[in-house]
């Protein structure tokens, strides 16, 4: 019998073309797994990111051109604001795994003892500011000191505060519209940076402007991804990292030269991102965003962590409180009067922007960026609806079916994480 023929249990790698070939494969297979894993972990954020961008595509063809014209862009901002601003409020109190119905009603009684102040009293409007936001703090701390020192639901205090601050502004307005605003107040809603520089077709700050927040945020994303790669953690490869700044940097050349073309930067959108880097640090960086984010998590497990759970809830809602002042003043400086109607529906606009941008029923989940994702997505569906006709019947039904959709998503995603 011949012998048995032997198999070679370790056979030589392929040669040449094929080595490459298999090289090549597994890094292309190793760049679609980072990007999966990315897009895993931002799915809700990235997802309202795409949402936004094909709603705003969508209503810029239906509208012939319009959304996107530059004097629709500054009203979008302008409409938009106060809403914005107390979504970013509304996405820390319910980070923390609470909710407030009382900002809307809160804002309209600040705009009226603005309007009070100022017209009928005839205090200097920056001392009514100050004093304006201090209400805001002292009313935010009312209903804090209930629902964290004495354990009552943040539903029901902030459903009484509704009720209580809404009764408040018809009693301060007496049932009528009180106006007009001095010209300087008026600015913190309807005004520009002023015009600097050589006379050109655009508008010189503005474009200044634009640069700096380009330089920014692309030594920002080098900085982040040098921190990623310093601490072994997956990152982007190469060239989708430098596809994504330039997609950043597109963006911002883009929303400048729409700004820059008309009046400029409005002065409210110096407070929004003025609001949005601070937030945003403090919810990322500081000790009592972590606290937040911890404490609408797992409140036991936050408590035996050393959190301090009454004091940061209690600091929330004085947070949510200082906010919906600031919603009220910018409302009222853009209408240019403080009026009994101010308000309205604005604490459901911020908890459906809220939720919209990623935020989680059950608490500890969401970003600042997002709420402001979710405002401009609800933004862009009014305006948009608005300019191609859609009645405000069907408008609510729409908007309706956005959160519903939204918040099925998340319940969705988690399930399939979880499982």
């Amino acid at each position: 019998m011949g012998s048995p023929v032997k198999t070679d249990k370790n056979p030589p790698p392929p040669a040449g073309g094929a080595a490459a070939a298999v090289k090549d494969g597994g890094a292309a297979a190793g760049a679609a797994g980072l990007l999966l894993q990315a897009a895993r972990r931002n799915m809700r954020q990235y997802g309202m990111i795409i949402a936004l961008v094909l709603i705003a595509a969508l209503f810029q063809i239906w509208s012939g051109g319009i959304l996107l014209k530059p004097q629709n862009v500054t009203n979008l901002i302008g409409q938009n604001s106060y809403i914005l601003i107390l979504a970013i409020g509304m996405m820390v109190v319910i980070i923390a795994g609470h909710i407030d119905l009382s900002v809307g009603s809160l804002a309209a009684f600040v705009s009226a003892a603005a309007a009070v102040m100022i017209i009928h009293h005839h205090v200097p409007w920056p001392l009514a500011l100050v004093a304006c936001l201090l209400i805001g703090a002292i009313a935010g701390a009312w209903q804090g000191y209930f629902i964290a020192y004495v354990g009552i639901p943040s539903f029901i205090v902030t459903l009484a505060g509704m009720l209580l601050f809404r009764g408040g502004t018809q009693i301060f307005l007496e049932g009528q519209s009180i106006s007009p605003f001095p010209r300087g107040f008026q600015k913190i809603g309807n005004g520009f940076l002023p015009e600097v520089g050589p006379h050109t077709n655009y508008h010189n700050l503005t474009l200044l402007i634009g640069l700096v927040v380009i330089a920014i945020a692309v030594v920002q994303e080098i900085r982040d991804r040098r921190q990623q790669l310093a601490y072994d953690l997956d990152v982007l490869p190469r060239n989708f990292f430098l596809l994504k700044l330039l997609a950043i940097v597109a963006c911002c050349v883009a929303f400048t030269m729409t700004l820059a073309s008309y009046h400029g930067v409005p002065i409210v959108l110096l407070i929004l991102a003025g609001l949005l880097i601070v937030f945003g640090f403090v919810m990322r960086n500081a000790v009592i965003g972590r606290h937040v984010y911890a404490l609408g998590g797992n409140q036991a497990a936050a408590k035996l962590s050393g959190v301090k759970d009454k004091r940061v809830v209690f600091l929330v809602f004085v947070n949510m409180g200082v906010l919906a002042a600031l919603a009220g003043l910018v409302y009222a400086a853009r209408l240019n009067a403080g009026v009994p109607q101010a308000g309205i529906n604005f604490e459901l606009e911020a908890i459906a922007a809220a939720f919209i941008g990623g935020a989680s029923a059950t608490g500890g989940v969401g970003t600042v960026l997002g709420a402001i994702i979710g405002g401009l997505v609800l933004g862009v569906l009014n305006n948009g609806m608005s300019l191609v006709g859609i009645g405000t019947d069907y408008q609510q039904v729409i908007k309706g079916l956005v959160l519903l959709a939204a918040v099925g998503f998340d319940v969705w995603n988690k399930r399939k994480v979880g499982s």
